[in-house]
Parts: structure tokens; sequence; C-alpha cells
């Protein structure tokens, strides 16, 4: 009959503080929404994707691929990644030891002499009247046993914590793979660049060679008296420029060998890269397929979209603060004044066990601060899902819209090179024979030097547009 009272007055006791608890503030949350457009502008519908292949099928040439290599193996940014992922992975477990019963083992060893004037030393004063009473002095204590604390899970707050711990160690996973991805185009954008910068400076000492010879030439044309010392200035101007060029390229060069040596995780050392075999490279054909595929091939959509998970469990977990918690505390050992009589039985075994039943009354509103801000973290995650999707959709669009815009710019600009070469063959013939002047000359050779070294920009743009589109569109991290 008392038991049935005390089971009633507990069931009360729970009832009265669950529904205490359960007014909280109702807070609007958003719910993230995942529509993309069926088809990028001018591009196919064909399912077809080119972010499936693994890098070394999308990038052939040997040197790059040893690069690429070398950089996933050494680069720091890497490694530091895999150390968040494993913080991650051990908030999975703590998270998961808090949902899991406490067990401990414990030993006590203790000496104890009170005073008279408390109670409990008058009442040892008293005893010690009756000699057979009499308790040793001081009062020795062993004990030794096992001792448990579990937090019972009633509104799923610890399991929600190991769930979103969970969800977040995946999102540093999803992190990692897209920090692979941006370096593998990195490497490959700068791979490019460098190709690109190795020819720019041969067109440079191809020109400075032929502004040598055509100031020499001038200069005996002066001396013939067939121009004028401004002719021979002029030239010698442009050969001067060109060559402070040259010296400006190899800086950019350097640089860029430097750039790459550190995204290889290495100190300076030269890259090696067959630079002659550039105008013969063409970008890598790319098939964009369906948007709808970014949702899956895109590291960063998928990491934003485990966060987004979290942030909704954190919800519920600060929620679950507004209940009470049930704590189960107990313990079992042997206990004596006597080291000789701990293990006596049953005289010397103890045995503990309780129950505490705990709600929020005055801090009601930390409480609801915590809860506030989960839900605010939550839309904020939503919005960061969403602006996600849009930036990995702008990013494919126009790459894609830059790959076709560059074919036919890269068309016209060689068209004007073979045009342009032309003329500097007409125009020195012409100077030769005194048919043109020598700033027809200039200009002319100005404008072919420029004309060449905007092609090469072309084609190292249209290289870096396949780099480009192939990381937008989710492709390098699979392995």
């Amino acid at each position: 009959m008392l038991k049935k009272r005390i089971y009633q007055g507990l069931s009360a006791a729970l009832l009265t503080l669950a529904v205490g608890a359960c007014k909280m503030p109702e807070l609007a949350t958003k719910a993230a929404g995942r529509p993309v457009p069926a088809t990028y502008a001018a591009a196919s519908q064909d399912s077809a994707n080119t972010a499936r292949n693994q890098w070394r099928q999308f990038f052939t040439d040997p040197n790059l691929v040893g690069l690429i290599d070398t950089a996933l193996q050494r680069n720091q940014e890497l490694s530091i990644s895999l150390q968040e992922i494993q913080i991650a992975r051990n908030e999975v477990q703590i998270r998961k030891g808090e949902y899991l019963p406490f067990v401990g083992l414990g030993a006590k060893a203790e000496a104890e002499r009170p005073s008279r004037n408390t109670l409990q030393g008058a009442t040892e004063e008293a005893i010690r009247i009756q000699p057979e009473h009499r308790n040793p002095d001081p009062l020795q204590n062993y004990q030794i046993g096992a001792f448990a604390s579990w937090e019972v899970d009633i509104w799923h707050k610890l399991r929600n914590a190991r769930k979103s711990a969970a969800l977040r160690y995946l999102a540093t996973v999803e992190g990692r793979n897209f920090t692979v991805t941006n370096l593998i185009s990195e490497i490959a954008t700068s791979y490019y660049e460098l190709l690109g910068l190795d020819n720019q400076l041969a067109i440079v000492r191809q020109n400075i060679e032929l502004q040598t010879n055509a100031l020499e030439l001038v200069k005996l044309q002066k001396d013939a008296a067939r121009t004028t010392e401004l002719a021979v200035q002029r030239f010698e101007a442009q050969l001067h420029n060109t060559r402070s060029l040259q010296y400006n390229i190899q800086q950019r060069i350097t640089e860029t060998e430097n750039r790459l040596n550190f995204l290889a995780g290495r100190y300076p050392q030269p890259i090696a890269r067959n630079s002659a075999a550039f105008n013969e490279l063409l970008p890598t054909p790319v098939q964009a397929g369906v948007p709808a595929q970014l949702l899956q091939n895109r590291p960063d959509i998928r990491q934003a979209e485990k966060q987004l998970e979290a942030a909704r469990l954190d919800i519920q977990i600060a929620r679950a603060n507004f209940y009470p918690a049930l704590r189960i505390t107990g313990g079992a050992g042997f206990g004596a004044f006597k080291p000789g009589l701990l293990f006596t039985t049953p005289e010397s075994m103890l045995y503990s066990l309780a129950g505490d039943l705990v709600a929020p009354l005055v801090n009601r509103n930390g409480i609801k601060a915590v809860y506030g801000n989960a839900n605010a973290v939550q839309i904020q995650a939503a919005y960061n899902y969403e602006r996600t999707i849009l930036n990995a959709y702008v990013e494919v669009a126009n790459q894609l819209a830059s790959i076709n815009n560059l074919q036919q710019s890269y068309n016209e600009k060689a068209k004007q090179v073979q045009a342009l070469n032309q003329s500097v063959d007409i125009s020195n013939s012409l100077f030769k024979s005194a048919r043109a002047d020598y700033t027809e000359v200039l200009f002319t050779q100005r404008d072919a030097l420029e004309s060449k070294f905007d092609l090469i920009e072309t084609k190292m743009q249209q290289l870096s547009a396949s780099v480009k589109v192939y990381r937008a569109l989710g492709g390098g991290w699979k392995q």
C-alpha cells in the first residue's frame, strides 16, 4: 500500500512538472527549400555528368597528375581538415558516452574524530560511558565498491545530441571533400597558368631578338641617311620595353611555381612541365548533366545539408531543457571500520539506490535564451543551405557560358594573330624599301606582340574554365 502511494505521488509530481515545463515560447522555424531549375541555360538535358569522373580521368598530363598526388599527401590544409574530422568523431563518442550509464569503481579510507562540542561528538561521549558500546577512537571507515549514475533519456535529449554530433561529423567529412575539390582545381589552374607564362616568355624572347635585329637595321639606314635619329631612339625604346616585360613575366613564373609548391606542401623547387605542348592542349569536354545532380555531387551542398539537420536536432535538445530530468544513482560494495572486517558478509555489505526528478523553475529565462539561439542557428543554416545551392548553380552556369564564349573569342584572336603576323612581314618589307614609315613598323610589331599574348591568355582562360566547371559540378573529390 505504501509503495502504491509512493508511485502515485511520483507520477503526480512528474505530470505536474511536465505540464509546467510545456509552457515554452513557440518560435517560428524555417524549412529550407530545394528547388533548382530543370536545366542550365544553353545546355542539353542529358543526365551524363562529368563530375562522376575521377580526377585522374579528367586530367591526363602526367606532370599535373604527379603534382596533385603530392598535394593530396602533403598539403597542410588537408591535414588540418583531417584533424577536424577526428575532433568531430571524438565528439560523437563523447555524446554516446553521455547517453549510456556512467559506472565506476571506488575505494575510500578515512579516520575521523569529531569535536565533543558537536552533536556527533556529544553522542560519542555519551556512548563512552558504556564500554561495551564504545566506538573506536578515532573512528575509521573503509569502503570499496561500484557506483553508477544514469540520466534517463525520457525526452530523447541525449539521443538527439548524439545524432547531432554524428551529423556534424559527416559535415566535416564533406568539408574535407570540398577542400580536396578546391585544392585540385587551384593546382590545375595554376599549372596551366604556368604553361601559358612559359609560352609568353618564349614569345617575348623571340620579339627581343627580332627587335634587336630591327634596331641594327635602323642604325644602318640612319648611317646611310635613309632615316633619322628619332627612328633609332623609338626602336631602342621599344626594345627596352620588351626586355622589361620579360622580367615581369619571369617574376610571375617564379610566384606561380612557388604557389604550386606551397599547395603541394613543400619548399620552392622547379615544377616539372612540358610547356612546348601548351598550344596543342584542348579543354576537356564537359557534360553538365542536370542541376538536380548538384545536390549529390557538390560536397559543400551536402555539408550544408548535414549542418541544417544537426541544427534542427539542436532545437529539440534545447526544447528538452524545459522538461524535468530524471537521474538514477546507485552503488554497491563493502564498508567497515576495520580492514579485517571489510569483506565480512552480510554485515559489511552496503548498497544505495536513488532517483532525482528535477525541472527548471528559476532559470527559465536562460533556457529560453538557449532555445531561441538554437532556433536562430537553424534559420541561419536553412538560409545557408539555400544560398549554397544557388551559388553552385550560378557557378556552373557562369563557367558553361564562359567555355562557349572563350571558344569563340579564341577563334577570333587566332585570326587576329595570323593577320598581324602577315602585317609585320609586310611592314618590314615596305620599311626596307622606304615605302612605309618606321612608326608603322613599331605599331604593327606592338600589336602583333599584344595579340599573341592575348591568344595565350585566352587559351589559359579556356583551360581554367574547363577546370572550374568540373569543380563547380562537384568533381574531383571522389577517389
